[in-house]
């Protein structure tokens, strides 16, 4: 008697990996898939990922952030032979399901994550305004406080009023590098 309830249809499934080996993963199970000849059953193999601003160095970075780490996405049918290969995957603790039987991310939830990744270059919006108290969360001035006194949105550059010496001084900064005071 099969292990598995044999749905003979294609959808996404969750396989759980160990955390900072989603890629590696990735590329070993396209290989055996390849090697094991399943690709008549396993389609795709997805590590999520979207683009995300950084500082670094005091420079904007932009850099890809997986969106759920620890995890893939693997599109396939799921029979005896197909679990196997992707369960037995090094590095792979597992479907996301009950027991042996994986449960399939709905369509509604697999459109949403495509269309998030599917973004260019990340936007960035300032939530600042003029006057308003910040304290500085990085660069040389780091835990400063000052007020907001110009905001160049196109540039995403904002300058904060510090007070040095006794005086106002002038600091331009990236809008990732300040917080709002509460």
């Amino acid at each position: 008697m099969p292990k598995q309830v044999i749905e003979q249809e294609k959808n996404w499934y969750v396989i759980h990996t160990y955390s900072g080996y989603e890629d590696a993963v990735a590329k070993n199970l396209k290989q055996r898939i390849e090697s094991l000849g399943m690709e008549d059953k396993i389609f795709n193999v997805i590590v999520p990922k979207e683009k995300k601003i950084k500082i670094k160095n005091g420079k904007r970075k932009t850099i890809e952030e997986k969106i759920y780490p620890g995890y893939v996405l693997v599109e396939m049918i799921v029979t005896d032979a197909s679990w196997y290969v992707v369960r037995n995957t090094p590095r792979v603790t597992g479907f996301l399901g009950a027991g042996t039987t994986p449960i399939p991310v709905s369509k509604h939830d697999i459109d949403d994550l495509m269309k998030r990744m599917e973004v260019g270059e990340p936007e960035f919006t300032i939530d600042f305004e003029v006057g308003a108290a910040v304290k500085i969360t990085d660069g040389p001035f780091k835990g400063f406080e000052g007020r907001v006194s110009e905001i160049d949105q196109a540039r995403g550059k904002i300058k904060v009023l510090v007070n040095m010496f006794g005086r106002d001084t002038p600091v331009e900064l990236d809008s990732l590098q300040i917080k709002k005071l509460s």
